[in-house]
Order: structure tokens, then C-alpha cells, then sequence
């Protein structure tokens, strides 16, 4: 099956155990074996994790922006780091064809860039660091977005060891969702009021406390 000029592999399960991972492995994109604690594996799997955390701000999302327009964007997303993870999973060979292998691309990166900006043009400036909580939608984009930056740097530590086999743009993309569910997060506590609705750090809030409650 052809789509946008590679190649896509038809999915189609039939049985969800294999066995085939009992002595520890897992097969990669290419078909090479490595042991399931392999930091590439570590890499993939920190992006389904992310994935999965999306999955429920996503179930908060609803018509947030009168059109569910943050939940289409969430969705959207999803789908884009099934294709880092197939990018990962794939290690990149010095003679491979672009066309036959699913990359993330710089445009998947932009788009993350364009939506930041769009959804931080009516937040005000901030005086303080976000403290992660208010709204329920609000608060689980805020563990997506921690989830992200693990995965993040699972990603930077890949392409430390391996450089050659491993597509930058997988962390760029990364960083940019990161930065979005940071936006969006705020935007969640919003409601409309110019970023005052942030839920902000008050630095020294509790010094003091024990002194003056007598323990």
C-alpha cells in the first residue's frame, strides 16, 4: 500500500501473544533483535507512554474552544507519534530510500510550531512558573507534557549513542509537543480570561510553617 511516497506496511493482528519476547527480546522495524532494555527500545516505549497520557487529556478535551478544536489537535497528534515511534523503531540505514520508510518530517514539526502560536497569541505573559493543577483537562496536560519531556530526553540519550541511525527531527517533535501541552494547559485554566486563570507558584509559600504552627 502507497501513501505520501513511502510504503506502509498492512497491520493486521490475529493474535496478541507471540512468546516470541520471552527470552527478553523484541524485533525492531528492519527485523534486527535487541534485548527489551536496549535504550532504543527504552526510546519508543517512552513515546507510547506519552501517547497513552494524551489518550486522557483527550478524554477531558471535549469542545474545548467552542469546536473541539484542542481535541482534534490532541488526536492529530496521537497520530504523529505512531509515526515517531515507527521512525524510532526503525533504525536509519546510510543506503535506505526516502520513499520506503516512515520518517517524521520537518512540516510534522512546523505544525506543532504553528499551533503553539495560535494558542498562545490571547494568553497573557506569565509572572511565574505554572503550577500544574487547576481544571481537570488542564491538569492531565500538564502530566502529558512531563511524560513528553522524559520521553524527550530518553530520545537526545539515543541520539548521543547513535547518531547515525537516529532522525534529530524525533526529538525536535518531541520538544515542540512538550511546549504545546505546556500551551494548552494554560489555555485549559483559561476560560477565556487572558491567562489569568494560571494556577501560579508563590515562591516561600510554606517556609516558616513549622516554626509558626509550634512543631
Amino acid at each position: 500500500m502507497q501513501h505520501v511516497g513511502y510504503t506502509i506496511r498492512m497491520v493486521k493482528l490475529t493474535k496478541i501473544y507471540t512468546r516470541t519476547g520471552d527470552s527478553g527480546t523484541t524485533g525492531l522495524g528492519g527485523g534486527e533483535r535487541v534485548h527489551k532494555s536496549d535504550l532504543r527500545v527504552e526510546s519508543y516505549g517512552g513515546v507510547d507512554e506519552a501517547n497513552a497520557v494524551i489518550g486522557v487529556a483527550i478524554v477531558h478535551a471535549g469542545g474545548i474552544g467552542g469546536d473541539g478544536k484542542m481535541k482534534g489537535l490532541l488526536e492529530s497528534i496521537q497520530h504523529d507519534l505512531f509515526d515517531l515511534g515507527a521512525d524510532l523503531c526503525t533504525p536509519i540505514k546510510a543506503d535506505e530510500d526516502p520513499g520506503m520508510v516512515l520518517r517524521v518530517t520537518q512540516g510534522q514539526v512546523d505544525r506543532l510550531e504553528e499551533a503553539i502560536d495560535v494558542w498562545n497569541k490571547n494568553l497573557g505573559a506569565l509572572t511565574s512558573f505554572v503550577l500544574p493543577g487547576g481544571t481537570a483537562l488542564a491538569s492531565s496536560l500538564h502530566v502529558a507534557r512531563t511524560v513528553c519531556r522524559r520521553a524527550e530526553r530518553g530520545v537526545a540519550e539515543l541520539i548521543e549513542v547513535d547518531p547515525e541511525r537516529t532522525s534529530v527531527l524525533t526529538m525536535m517533535y518531541l520538544n515542540r509537543v512538550s511546549d504545546l501541552l505546556f500551551v494548552l494547559g494554560r489555555a485549559a485554566n483559561d476560560g477565556g480570561m487572558g491567562g489569568k486563570g494560571d494556577v501560579l507558584w508563590v515562591p516561600g509559600t510554606n517556609r516558616g510553617t513549622d516554626r509558626e504552627s509550634g512543631s
